[in-house]
C-alpha cells in the first residue's frame, strides 16, 4: 500500500529534494506540501509527515504530527539531544515514531561515526562547521550531533580538553566541544572535526558538494524506517551498520537554549 507524506517545508532546498525522491518511489506519493507557514491542518490523512522547516516551526510540526497519531521523519536542523527529550515521553504516550536525522548525507554521518571512534584517543576536539550564509540556525544539527556522539564516546575519559572557553571567539561549546560556525556564500556543508593530542593531531573533514545527490540515499532510508518506526529514533546511524562501534548520547536533561532554536547556551551533559 502507497504510503501518503506530508511534506512540511516541502517549497524549501531540502523540501524539494525529498519530494523528487517520493516521486521516484512507488511506495511513497506526496499527499500535502506544505510551507513553513501552512495551517497544520492539512496534515489530517497523512499517514507520515517529514519535517524540513525552520528551527523555530518545527517542534510545533512535531506537536501536531504526535497529537495526530502520525509518524514523523524530521530533517530539520536545530534539534539537540536535550531537545529531543522534550518530546520523547509524547511519542511514547501516543505510540507513534518519530526519526530525527541531523544529516541525510551518508559521508557526513560515517564522518560523525569516525570522529566517535578516534574520540577517546585524542584529549583536544574541536568542529569547524561552514554552510551558506542563508543557514538560519548554527552550529548546525550536524556539529551538534557529532558533539554528543563523541562525549558519549568519551564517557571513560572524561569531557574534551578545551582551555579559555569563556572567551566568545573559542566557539559555543556542546557537551564540552567547542564548535566554530561559518555562514558564508560559495559553500553547501562542510564539516571538519580536529583531534589533537601531543605530538599529533587527526582532521576528518566531509564536504557535500551536491546535496541532492549527497542526501537522496539517506532520504530513501529514512522514509522506509520512518514509516513503520516506534519511539524516538535519532541519526541515520541508527540504520546502518559501520562495522565499528560508536556510542550514541544519553538523552541528557533539558537545558536553557537562551531563547534561540537550535542552539545550546551553554556546555551540556551527556
Amino acid at each position: 500500500m502507497t504510503t501518503r507524506v506530508a511534506i512540511v517545508g516541502g517549497t524549501g532546498k531540502l523540501g524539494g529534494i525529498i519530494r523528487d525522491v517520493i516521486d521516484a518511489d512507488d511506495a511513497f506519493e506526496v499527499a500535502a506540501t506544505l510551507s513553513s507557514t501552512s495551517a497544520l491542518s492539512e496534515l489530517d490523512g497523512a499517514d507520515l509527515v517529514v519535517d524540513a522547516s525552520t528551527p523555530a516551526v518545527s517542534i510545533e510540526v512535531v506537536r501536531a504530527a504526535v497529537e495526530r497519531g502520525i509518524n514523523i521523519l524530521v530533517g530539520t536542523s536545530g534539534w539537540s539531544a536535550e531537545r529531543i527529550a522534550l518530546v520523547r515521553p509524547l511519542v511514547d504516550v501516543a505510540g507513534t515514531g518519530a526519526v530525527f536525522i541531523p544529516n541525510f548525507s551518508l559521508g557526513s554521518v560515517l564522518g560523525s561515526a569516525l570522529a566517535a571512534a578516534a574520540a577517546p584517543f585524542f584529549p583536544s576536539i574541536e568542529i569547524v562547521e561552514a554552510h551558506r550564509e542563508t543557514k538560519v540556525d548554527s552550529p548546525s544539527g550536524t556539529a551538534v550531533r557529532t558533539a554528543e556522539l563523541i562525549a558519549a564516546a568519551r564517557a571513560e575519559v572524561g569531557p574534551v580538553e578545551s582551555p579559555h572557553v569563556d572567551q566568545r571567539a573559542r566557539g559555543q561549546q556542546v557537551a564540552s566541544v567547542p564548535i566554530h560556525s561559518l555562514r558564508r556564500p560559495g559553500v553547501l556543508a562542510r564539516q571538519e572535526v580536529v583531534l589533537s593530542g601531543p605530538g599529533e593531531s587527526l582532521t576528518l573533514i566531509h564536504d557535500t558538494v551536491d546535496s541532492a545527490l549527497a542526501y537522496a540515499p539517506g532520504i530513501r532510508i529514512a522514509l522506509a524506517a520512518a514509516r513503520d518506526a516506534r519511539g524516538v529514533i535519532v541519526g541515520l546511524d541508527s540504520f546502518l551498520d559501520f562495522r565499528m562501534r560508536v556510542p550514541r548520547p544519553a538523552s541528557g536533561r533539558p537545558v536553557e537554549e537562551g531563547g534561540v532554536p537550535g542552539q545550546v547556551a551553554r556546555a551540556t551533559g551527556v
